[in-house]
């Protein structure tokens, strides 16, 4: 038998289709006004956000990996950078009202093409705490009501961050809240309002695969789906190998706990000798876990860390100080793993060959692919989107870092002089 949502529940997510069309009679200043004085109240307020985010960390359980604990955190650091996005979203051109296309038909209908917001928003999160700043600053310029629920892991700090919206919006005269954050953590009435199409408009599932299989069984509503981000680095032979060792070294040790953090490297054979043990030298401090086909264990035999990789490993998103690890014969043979394994996140190709980098981009499916720099960059507020609500690896509607003009679609305003049919 399913679960109803609760009466002051549902009331609370009624009430955010009400601020969605207040939202949409805001000026594009009001919105940017409101967003960096809600980044100033965040600044003035990081002190207890990084206390009840102790409190929220002191509580996990001591087998949390390393990884975990590194997505929940926040430092002032971390705040500063969710601060700054927030201010680069707010200043931002507002997406809404872009005209698309417009021309007069025959017979006089003059059609435009303008974007609009999506509407209510439900962002399903897990660990990360800034993304509620992030989420909120996105949806809110875009003219979208946002509904929030991350894990209980991360419950203080939300709750901490939630006040601060709050009490920021209504000084700002911000009657009807265009936010709501959800701080009941069954699993049971995540699924009661995946089923109320009535009540949201799209969802947006951001964490791990299992998360991401529920919201798909179970959402009545159109998805923005994050899937997992299995990200490969192909070290073609015609690479610069002190760069090619400083590019994968960052997309795997910089941040692994992320999306767009590499989880394969591919090597070409030429080249593999030099190149995988001045890799491992570099990677060392970090005691990276290595998972090596047959080619690469030899090279890298007696060295820390290696280990067989096992046929599952290929299709596995570690998250964490753990890499795969293959020896191909050439660029054809890369392009065939990454196919075969891919999330269609997030690969890389380093060669000093255009032909080849041209090539690998064309043939890749994901959505996005680089040339000589590190997935690391798949990132809103990298690529200056003011961040993300996630990183979209869908093929409709939107693809890739889902920012600003990624939470609007286009709709027809057609006017007309008693045109008839």
């Amino acid at each position: 038998m399913s679960v109803a949502v609760p009466a002051g529940i549902e009331q609370a997510l009624r009430s955010l289709r009400s601020a969605a069309r207040s939202l949409r009679r805001m000026s594009a200043e009001e919105k940017r006004t409101i967003l960096v004085t809600l980044a100033d109240a965040i600044v003035h307020a990081s002190a207890p956000i990084i206390e009840a985010n102790a409190a929220d960390l002191s509580a996990l359980p001591p087998e949390a990996s390393p990884a975990f604990r590194d997505r929940l955190r926040l430092d002032e650091r971390r705040v500063e950078a969710a601060v700054e996005g927030m201010r680069q979203a707010a200043n931002l051109p507002d997406p809404v009202g872009e005209v698309v296309e417009s021309r007069v038909l025959a017979n006089g209908l003059r059609i435009t093409r303008v974007r609009a917001p999506l509407g209510v928003i439900l962002l399903i999160f897990e660990s990360r705490p800034n993304v509620i700043l992030e989420a909120f600053s996105l949806a809110f310029k875009s003219g979208n009501a946002i509904a929030l629920r991350g894990g209980s892991e991360s419950k203080q700090t939300s709750h901490a961050i939630y006040g601060v919206m709050r009490e920021t919006l209504s000084r700002c005269g911000v009657n009807e809240a265009p936010f709501y954050g959800i701080d009941t953590y069954d699993r049971a009435l995540v699924e009661a309002v995946l089923a109320r199409n009535d009540l949201i408009d799209i969802v947006v599932p951001r964490g791990g695969a299992r998360l991401i299989e529920f919201v798909e069984r179970t959402a009545r509503m159109p998805i923005i789906k994050n899937d997992r981000g299995l990200c490969h680095t192909y070290v073609d032979d015609e690479a610069d190998l002190a760069m090619a060792v400083a590019i994968v070294a960052n997309a795997k040790i910089q941040r692994p706990g992320v999306c767009n953090a590499l989880e394969t490297v591919l090597v070409h054979r030429a080249i593999a000798e030099t190149f995988l043990p001045a890799l491992h030298a570099a990677t060392a401090p970090a005691k990276l876990a290595w998972h090596c086909d047959p080619a690469s264990a030899r090279i890298l035999a007696g060295r820390a860390g290696v280990q067989a990789a096992a046929p599952e490993d290929w299709d596995t998103e570690y998250l964490d100080l753990v890499m795969n690890c293959r020896v191909v014969s050439d660029l054809e043979e890369a392009l065939a793993h990454i196919e075969r394994h891919g999330s269609k996140h997030s690969e890389a190709i380093v060669t000093g060959s255009e032909a080849r980098a041209r090539r690998f981009q064309d043939e890749v499916d994901a959505a996005a692919v680089y040339w000589n720099a590190s997935t690391r960059f798949t990132d809103g507020f990298e690529l200056g989107l003011g961040g993300e609500l996630g990183i979209s690896t869908q093929k409709l509607h939107v693809r890739g870092p889902v920012g600003l003009r990624e939470l609007t679609t286009p709709r027809w305003i057609i006017d007309g002089e008693g045109q008839i049919r």
